[in-house]
């Protein structure tokens, strides 16, 4: 039985007073039971909550009656647990970092395909279709043709837009024209602020994936998606596929990193402990603490308790 509701939700608007939205937003949520984390910055909004059906949507009807965040759009899914153990509302210089000034997504970003529409554009040849998103996401899913830029985080971006835009890179002008960019992300919030940059950088056709990857699975059969594998995902199903059915893959809970059935085989895989991305790179000493976590996670679960020590995926 499903009994928790999570919203994950964005906007980028102008919010020049968003400090001040802090206490209220936050009294608002604790109010209602609701937890987890929301940014707010001066570009907008960007976060997931959760709690009881009518404690997110009393959260949400609080943010809609602000004018500027009347057309808040968010994505809906259910749980059986509580993802997250407490609420925090972070103020931030940006709601998704790319470490940029001068871009203003509300005001700059590229044209909207939507997911029924996306199939059309990837058939362009001379399209550059770019993933946006970090390269452990990449590495378990994409667009077929997709550009993975092997960033670790989302303010390298910029660095690799600018060595491609170099002669001979695949952003690079073509008879003094610069090319068509395509862009996509998981729900749709950095393909979005990149698409602004590039913009900013001169790139007149810019499109970007609305309602991201989630919404293509979502609403493209599988038998005409272009999609390969699975797509990352910032909860506790870790990865979804076609129908956002659950995937295959679950999360080292030492490293964060997705791992699929072959990884779990592999003998320096430890439940709670270790995998082979990051086997090396932790101390015996560290290894043992993990042990200890695992075993009080274990503990908990018989006494049908959650436990505070495991990090919940997509939270900070």
């Amino acid at each position: 039985m499903h009994d928790f509701l999570t919203a994950a939700l964005y906007k980028f608007v102008e919010l020049p007073d968003f400090a001040d939205l802090q206490a209220p937003l936050l009294a608002c949520c604790e109010a209602h039971g609701v937890k987890g984390t929301l940014l707010l910055a001066s570009e907008g909004i960007n976060g997931t909550i959760a709690g009881t059906h009518d404690g997110v949507h009393a959260v949400l009807s609080f943010l809609h009656n602000d004018p500027r965040l009347a057309t808040l759009e968010h994505k809906e899914a259910h749980a059986a647990q509580m993802p997250f153990y407490r609420m925090k509302v972070r103020l931030k210089k940006e709601i998704v970092t790319l470490g940029v000034p001068d871009v203003h997504p509300a005001l700059m970003a590229g044209e909207y395909v939507k997911p029924q529409d996306w199939n059309q554009l990837l058939a362009d040849p001379s399209l550059v279709l770019v993933d946006t998103r970090n390269d452990y996401e990449v590495a378990i899913g994409s667009f077929k043709g997709a550009i993975n830029p092997a960033t670790h985080s989302f303010s390298e971006l910029p660095g690799w837009v600018e060595k491609e835009m170099a002669e001979g890179g695949c952003l690079a002008p073509v008879d003094g024209k610069k090319p068509r960019v395509a862009m996509f992300c998981t729900g749709g919030i950095r393909c979005e602020k990149s698409t602004a940059f590039m913009r900013a950088k001169g790139f007149d056709e810019v499109y970007h994936l609305e309602g991201g990857i989630l919404k293509y699975l979502e609403t493209m059969p599988q038998a005409q998606s272009q999609w390969q594998g699975e797509c990352f995902v910032f909860d506790e199903r870790v990865s979804v596929g076609h129908g956002l059915n659950p995937g295959d893959f679950t999360l080292c809970r030492s490293c964060r990193d997705p791992l699929s059935a072959e990884d779990r085989q592999s003998p320096l895989y430890e439940l709670g402990v270790s995998c082979a991305h990051c086997h090396a790179r932790t101390t015996d000493e560290q290894k043992q603490g993990y042990r200890e976590r695992q075993r009080q996670v274990e503990l908990a679960a018989t006494r049908h308790q959650s436990h505070i020590g495991v990090r919940q995926p997509g939270s900070e």
